[in-house]
């Protein structure tokens, strides 16, 4: 018997002592074939059905839903396990009351502030945007806050912690914190509030928000050391230490009343439901990709923090590991419901206009993007 592992190049070096654990013990070899992120998942739906697919799988959470509707995954039974890591990770991978994967990774934004500039924390956006309008006042900095922005779709995924500290969430929520696709949550008061805060710091307004910068540009201006603040997530940390930045990793500004919950995105261990060796990728997946030696190694890897709490506790002696995942515990998953789909192009190009200050009534925006997106979730009736 052998098992055959989807992984993608980065991470694939992390598995093959675990893979050659489990070979050792069990008599099982772990293929480890590496794949394209970009594909995989298509992949991986169009291979599975006729067992030319893999075993396992590496991949995001929000993947879940396609996943699932498509019948390719397999629920895993992880038991007393689910207890020993970080719950928003058995959360993010859990679809429909079951959960379909082993998590390994946390991932998500915060903000990330230049002590230098700004040498203490804030917690309200309007702290963070006085403090910032300061050090441009002050002439040490060109920028009061940095977050990048796609030309064509704004960026809902880094605003979404001030879209929720003013309780406007994406879908509803079910009370155990899955969401309720037929429920879009978008269109209330807050979600109004928002609309009328990116016009006001946009092109038009106090033009904190930047239409012309893009994600790029942002990072390479606040490694210029050109603003004391740039909403961001792990992967541009090893760039801002290695520009030799003083920098604290700091909770996500508040807009609103309620907390600034960003999305987070949890990778891990998927097995196919069309596997021919089902038991033993349960063995592998559960009792061995769980283990602290493997959550360990694909940390070290990634620099994600790990999903495993022992790991994690580890990995948390870098104050930088420590508060990304101190905010992502407190993040929310992002949707893997395939209504998700819909949502993204209507909701980044409504955030894009009010930005540049196209819309007249902001809310009245936000109220029309909202019923374009349920029109498409609803298959256009």
């Amino acid at each position: 018997t052998s098992l055959t592992l989807w992984v993608d190049a980065e991470r694939s070096p992390a598995l093959k002592d675990i893979a050659a654990k489990f070979k050792a013990e069990k008599g099982i070899d772990v293929k480890l074939v590496v794949k394209d992120f970009a594909a995989v998942r298509d992949d991986f739906i169009t291979q599975a059905p006729t067992g030319k697919g893999p075993d396992i799988m590496v991949g995001p959470h929000d993947w879940l839903g396609k996943l699932v509707q498509n019948g390719v995954v397999a629920p895993v039974q992880l038991g007393d396990k689910a207890g020993t890591f970080a719950e928003s990770s058995i959360k993010a991978m859990t679809y429909d009351g079951q959960t379909y994967g082993v998590p390994y990774s946390i991932e998500n934004v915060a903000l990330v502030r230049n002590t230098t500039l700004a040498p203490e924390a804030k917690t309200t956006l309007d702290d963070v945007l006085a403090e910032g309008k300061k050090a441009v006042a002050a002439g040490d900095a060109k920028f009061p806050f940095l977050v990048g922005l796609d030309p064509k779709q704004a960026d809902p995924y880094h605003l979404y912690p001030l879209q929720t500290s003013l309780g406007a969430p994406v879908f509803a929520q079910n009370a155990d914190g899955s969401y309720d696709a037929s429920e879009l949550a978008l269109d209330n008061e807050g979600g109004k509030k928002f609309a009328q805060l990116l016009a006001d710091l946009g092109d038009k307004g106090s033009k904190v928000l930047n239409s012309n910068i893009t994600g790029d540009i942002a990072k390479e201006k606040f490694l210029a050391g050109e603003s004391p603040y740039f909403l961001t997530g792990p992967w541009n940390i090893p760039d801002i230490e290695a520009k030799g930045i003083k920098f604290a990793v700091d909770p996500l500004p508040t807009a609103g009343d309620k907390p600034a919950q960003p999305f987070i995105g949890v990778n891990g261990f998927f097995i196919s439901a069309k596997s021919k060796n089902a038991l033993a990728a349960n063995e592998f997946v559960v009792n061995y990709l769980s283990q602290p030696d493997a959550q360990d190694e694909l940390f070290k890897v990634g620099g994600r923090p790990p999903a495993l709490t022992a790991s994690f506790e580890k990995a948390a002696s870098d104050p930088v590991v420590k508060a990304f995942g101190e905010i992502g515990a407190n993040g929310v998953p992002m949707p893997a419901v395939p209504a998700m789909d819909a949502v993204w192009a209507d909701w980044g190009g409504t955030e894009l206009n009010l930005i540049k200050g196209k819309e007249a009534d902001p809310a009245a925006a936000w109220s029309k993007m909202t019923a374009n997106i349920e029109k498409k979730i609803s298959g256009g009736k």
